[in-house]
């Protein structure tokens, strides 16, 4: 089965920001809705919605969401509240903590994940130590 890969596909159809390809963002990102990143983005997201990183898209950032779906690469830790999704294009470097996690066959994860009561509290696993942006940077 072809998945639509479109931006409002993607996101459920209700797309309320996009940074496209070729662009790039630095700091902090707050907002409401679906918002979809298919450029640059280094820093950190916060949002009790839903986050779509594109198969394009470059993002070194802590994340912190509602529901997180990465077709890109992410360099960073994803905190979610109800679900994270990993797309067969997508990249993960850094821990995921959610309730919900599917990753489909041909991603790539480097990293530890807590599921279950309390993990959106948890920012790594016991023993483990939080990826940092420099290490991060230098993959």
């Amino acid at each position: 089965m072809k998945r639509d890969r479109t931006p409002a596909a993607a996101a459920g159809g209700n797309l309320n920001a996009f940074l496209g390809e070729g662009t790039s963002f630095k700091g902090t990102l707050t907002f409401e809705g679906t918002v979809r990143i298919d450029g640059r983005l280094e820093g950190e997201i916060f949002t009790k919605d839903m986050l779509v990183v594109g198969e394009g898209a470059q993002v070194t950032a802590a994340i912190h969401a509602g529901v997180v779906v990465i077709g890109g690469t992410v360099h960073g830790n994803v905190t979610a509240e109800r679900k994270v999704e990993i797309n067969p294009t997508g990249r993960l470097y850094g821990n995921i903590c959610t309730p919900s996690l599917v990753i489909e066959e041909g991603v790539i994860f480097e990293g530890s994940c807590t599921m279950g009561r309390g993990a959106e509290k948890a920012e790594s696993a016991p023993g483990e130590p939080a990826f940092d942006q420099e290490q991060l940077l230098a993959r």
